[in-house]
């Protein structure tokens, strides 16, 4: 006879049904308060922690301090997807001089990003030097996942109005960007410093990566549309296909260009925005958005719970000097980079003042920390992790709450000017 109860309440089932719920409340309760599209990013995490609270042994499980592959892999599948995502919602390619910001920031904000950090970790925190570089490269990326409520509209659909092109696409190919870095930070870990490594960095994991990246992009991306809207003729796939053709090209893309040593992030931004240049008026790439988009919101929303579960686990590492870098990097460092990088543009002063503060950080730390912990013996992991969590509540709060008001003021008043 069995002797288990018939209502056991298993923990894995109650929190299976938590989550559900956390996921759906997050999405529903702001509806209440806003007309508008909810930001629902914050109140999920904070819907994490309550779970914490009530079920503490089944978040201890995944304390990315003892399990950083799940993080890596489950952080790793969320981005990819959305950077291709990213990539096909860019409508026009046409006037080349709208990328003159985000190139700003990439080659201006992002580097000067990764060494204020860098520098608070020496100075501040007493991290060792690969340490301080690992951190900087960690929180420099904004976040293609969390930036939603600032990004261009769907395909086909315009709203590529500059503020929001400039973050969408800097958001897409900054985590890629930001790789080298990373790759920096271990290596001066395992070999230290020195010209030899320094120039094999360079040549490797600079030059030959990113090229690679790019390169493999566009040929998976003219490969699909090729699939998709030319052979065979007269019966083309993409007038019948779903979307889940989307997560196949994510899959095909990342893999190929990380089996040649490139990097898959670049990649797949790189493959949506080739894709998106065949039949550009076809409806498929509405669908191919729609799928992807799905897919994107629901890997996030599962990956946002379950990190706001891992929280109060890791806010017990955090001191006065690492907090100081979270919150430093997000009211000072990237508002003052980001600020510096736009001196020059045509955008003017209000939109320069919010491309450079609304830098999101999310999903796209967290996968680097895992896969640096995954590769390196971390001395302070602890307060790195803590860091980084610390980084993604404070952006998911005060970003998340405020980007969409601010962002259609600015799409208001230059409509307004227009009229």
């Amino acid at each position: 006879m069995n002797d288990q109860p018939f209502f056991a309440l298993s923990s894995y089932h109650v929190g299976m049904a938590l989550i559900g719920a956390g996921i759906i409340a997050a999405f529903w309760l702001p509806r209440f308060l806003s007309g508008r599209e909810p930001a629902a990013s914050a109140l999920l995490i904070l819907f994490g922690i309550a779970i914490y609270w009530i079920l503490p042994d089944v978040a201890k499980g995944l304390d990315p301090r003892a399990t950083p592959k799940f993080w890596e892999l489950a952080s790793e599948l969320a981005v990819i997807v959305a950077l291709f995502g990213t990539g096909i919602r860019i409508d026009d390619l046409s006037n080349y001089l709208r990328w003159r910001p985000t190139i700003r920031l990439l080659a201006i904000a992002m580097p000067l990003t990764i060494a204020a950090v860098a520098f608070m970790g020496l100075t501040f925190a007493g991290m060792t030097l690969a340490g301080a570089i690992l951190l900087g490269a960690v929180l420099a990326p904004t976040d293609p996942v969390l930036a939603g409520e600032v990004q261009v509209g769907p395909p086909t659909e315009g709203a590529e109005q500059p503020v929001r092109f400039a973050l969408t696409t800097e958001a897409g190919l900054n985590d890629g960007l930001a790789f080298p870095f990373v790759y920096l930070g271990l290596l001066v870990g395992t070999t230290g410093f020195s010209a030899a490594m320094l120039g094999e960095w360079l040549l490797v994991d600079v030059v030959y990566r990113i090229l690679v990246g790019c390169i493999g992009g566009a040929a998976v991306g003219w490969l699909l549309a090729r699939i998709l809207f030319v052979i065979p003729r007269g019966n083309v796939l993409a007038d019948t296909a779903s979307g889940v053709l989307a997560i196949a090209g994510v899959l095909l893309c990342y893999g190929a260009t990380e089996l040649v040593e490139g990097y898959g992030f670049i990649a797949c931004f790189v493959a949506g925005i080739v894709l998106r240049r065949f039949e550009a008026s076809h409806q498929f790439h509405g669908r191919l958005h729609s799928f992807n988009e799905a897919i994107e919101l629901a890997l996030t929303a599962l990956l946002l719970i379950l990190i706001g579960g891992t929280f109060p686990l890791l806010f017990g590492e955090l001191d006065w000097a690492h907090a100081g870098i979270a919150i430093g990097l997000l009211f000072i460092v990237r508002p003052l980079a980001g600020w510096l990088s736009m001196v020059g543009t045509d955008l003017p002063s209000q939109d320069r003042l919010v491309v450079a503060f609304y830098g999101v950080r999310g999903i796209g730390s967290i996968y680097y920390l895992a896969y640096a912990t995954s590769h390196l013996e971390l001395v302070n992991e602890g307060q790195l992790w803590a860091t980084i969590a610390l980084t993604i509540l404070l952006s998911t709060v005060v970003h998340g709450f405020t980007a969409g008001p601010v962002v259609d003021h600015i799409v208001r008043r230059q409509r307004g000017g227009r009229a």
